[in-house]
This record gives C-alpha cells, sequence and structure tokens, in this order.
C-alpha cells in the first residue's frame, strides 16, 4: 500500500513538473512574440504628436505582437536635428523611425535604409515626384514623404469687415490694414497686434525671408552660375520694411517667435493677421479657439513681382540603418505614409498630403476647402 501512495506522488509531482515546464515554455513564448518594440521620434507642433500616437495605435492593432513608442522631439528643427545626431552618430538602435526635415535626407542618407528595399517600391508612384526625387540620393529612397507643407496668410474674415478692408494681397496692404485694425482693436484690448509670424533665429524665420525676398523680386541667394545675387535693392527694400513690422504691428517678443508661439497670440484673438503653416487651420477651428468662424487663409502678399511666394517644407519618414527591427520598422513607416493615414492627419489636422490623389477627396477637401 505505501509503494502504491509513493508511487501516485511520484506520479503527480512529474505530471505537475511537466504543467510548469510547458506554462514556462508559453509564457517564453509570449514574451518573444510581444518583445518587438519600434521607437518613432516626432513632432509635437500642433497636433503632430497626438496624430502620431494615434497612428501607431492603429498599427498595433493590426500587429498585436508590435509594440510602437513614439518619442516627443523638440519642436525647434536645430533641437531636434541635434537631438537626431546623437543618436545617429552614435549609431544607436534605440530608435527606429525618424520623422525628418525636407532638406535633410541629403545629408543624413548614410544613416538611413534603402526603403526601395523594404516594399516602397509598390507606394512610391502615389507620392508627389519632386519629393520622391528629393527623397532619393543616390539612387537610393532614404525617405518616405509624409506632409508637405507651404506658408500661408491667416486673417480674421470679421475684423475685416468691422473695418472695411479686403484681405490684403500685397505687403503694403497689409501693413496697412494691421495697422489700422490694431489701432481700433487696442481701444478694447490693449494686448492686440497686427500681424504675428516667425522671427526667432532659425529655420522658420528662414522661410519666412525666403517668401519676402522671392515676393519682391529679389532673386535668389546664389544664382544657378554661382554668382550671390542677394545684395540688391529689391532685398534691401524687402527686409527693411519686415524689419520695420517689428515693435509696430508685430511685437517686439515676434523675434522670439516660432510657429507654436505666433498661434498661441492669433488663436487667442489677439492678432489679425498670421503667417504659418497649413497645421494651424485646423487648431484655429477648434472649440477652444477664439478666432473659430471668423478667420479664413490665402496666398501670401507679394511685392514688387506681383506675385506671393510660399517657402515649401514638409516632413518624412526614415529608418535607421541601426535599427534592430528593420523590416518592421519600415513596414511601420509605410504604414504611417499610406492613403488611409496621410487622410486621417489632413482630416484631423490640416496636414497636407503628399499622396496627389487625396486631394480630390470629399472628406480631405471639406475639412480643408483652400487645399483644393
Amino acid at each position: 500500500m505505501d509503494k502504491i501512495v509513493l508511487h501516485k506522488t511520484v506520479l503527480k509531482e512529474g505530471i505537475m513538473k511537466k504543467v510548469l515546464l510547458t506554462l514556462m515554455v508559453a509564457l517564453f513564448a509570449l514574451v518573444a512574440v510581444s518583445e518587438t518594440v519600434i521607437t518613432v521620434a516626432a513632432g509635437a507642433v500642433g497636433q503632430e504628436l497626438e496624430l502620431t500616437k494615434k497612428a501607431a495605435e492603429k498599427y498595433m492593432e493590426i500587429h498585436p505582437d508590435v509594440t510602437v513608442r513614439v518619442l516627443d522631439t523638440p519642436d525647434m528643427v536645430q533641437d531636434r536635428l541635434g537631438l537626431y545626431l546623437q543618436f545617429l552618430e552614435a549609431r544607436s538602435p534605440e530608435i527606429d523611425v525618424y520623422q525628418v526635415d525636407v532638406i535633410w535626407p541629403g545629408d543624413l542618407a548614410q544613416h538611413f535604409v534603402d526603403l526601395y528595399e523594404h516594399n516602397a517600391d509598390k507606394v512610391v508612384s502615389m507620392h508627389f515626384p519632386a519629393i520622391v526625387e528629393n527623397n532619393t540620393v543616390d539612387g537610393k529612397l532614404v525617405a518616405i514623404p509624409w506632409f508637405t507643407d507651404a506658408g500661408l496668410l491667416y486673417y480674421r474674415t470679421d475684423l475685416l469687415e468691422k473695418y472695411g478692408l479686403n484681405p490684403p494681397t500685397t505687403w503694403d496692404e497689409l501693413e496697412e490694414a494691421a495697422k489700422i485694425i490694431q489701432e481700433g482693436e487696442r481701444k478694447t484690448n490693449p494686448d492686440f497686434w497686427g500681424f504675428v509670424w516667425q522671427g526667432n533665429a532659425y529655420e522658420g524665420l528662414t522661410c519666412d525671408a525666403l517668401e519676402w525676398l522671392a515676393s519682391n523680386d529679389a532673386g535668389t541667394i546664389i544664382s544657378p552660375d554661382k554668382k550671390i545675387t542677394i545684395a540688391n535693392a529689391n532685398a534691401v527694400e524687402i527686409l527693411e520694411k519686415a524689419a520695420g513690422w517689428v515693435g509696430t504691428i508685430s511685437p517686439r517678443g515676434v523675434l522670439t517667435f516660432a510657429e507654436e508661439d505666433a498661434r498661441a497670440v492669433w488663436q487667442t484673438g489677439n492678432a489679425a493677421f498670421m503667417r504659418n503653416w497649413p497645421y494651424a487651420y485646423s487648431l484655429s477651428k477648434g472649440e477652444d479657439s477664439a478666432v473659430a468662424g471668423k478667420f479664413d487663409v490665402s496666398p501670401l502678399p507679394a511685392g514688387k513681382s506681383g506675385n506671393g511666394a510660399a517657402t515649401l517644407g514638409g516632413w518624412q519618414l526614415s529608418v535607421s540603418k541601426y535599427s534592430k527591427n528593420p523590416e518592421i520598422a519600415a513596414d511601420f513607416a509605410l504604414f504611417m505614409a499610406g492613403y488611409e493615414m496621410q487622410k486621417m492627419r489632413a482630416v484631423e489636422g490640416s496636414f497636407n498630403p503628399t499622396i496627389e490623389a487625396l486631394y480630390a477627396d470629399y472628406e480631405v477637401l471639406e475639412a480643408n476647402p483652400f487645399f483644393g
């Protein structure tokens, strides 16, 4: 009898060990399946971060075995580039996907994979060819287009009507309208300004200045035959005009303004005009916006050239050569830059798509009439 009991005890212990071993194997397998983690370095201007996280959630719903982490990076582009270089020059695998500015692909190409080797050839024809060409270095697609940008003039329709003014089409008209509206609004709102823009010493000011120069027929900074052409009377004239705005129709603090600083003044109802990118459109329509239903957008004003000019900007997605999961990172980047995610970002965030077909999409145009 004792032998039988002993046998049963040994048998039970053996079964328990097998069960525990099976559970451990299953647990390790589960961990192995769920431990694929990729990190995307993204911007946080306006709704950028929120919409990137939303898209990442959608990707994880489709791919439950992948975790996507979104790294919030500095708004100022030179600070963001500095952060990127720390990771890239150290060959760090910590960031898998980088959001890169339109002028960076050539400089950073050595650090990024060729997306043509990761199925980009199947989708790249949807995007504007000029942007694809910009992102191609030595035949390699080092970045997939994500969204594009062009400067816009935002103006208060209610205040133009109040003061009997038309939307300005020249810098002279903007200056005059800004003075009239500012003087009138200051009677009840001492914090009101005529015009806000990006005046800090960074790339944003460079974009604004290029628009001023081009609109005033000031030529290019360096001509195609490599001659310096910026030292001309039209360039001096428009730059002196812009300098004259500081402290008159623009606050002195505009010299510290980036995009979000200008938007903060505008969206609280404290400016008649603003130069900014399309992303500010959807935010200006928001429930918390003092200018909702009271504004519109137009091309930037003209100077002597007779035409306004808008700096072409935009952002792309690149995959690091140092990623531990380049296949998954590339798949995520192509998903983010695909039709559905670009449509979501256009409708909810007013980010200009790089996919031409979206400019004929009813929902996109309904949310952003100026895309048409």
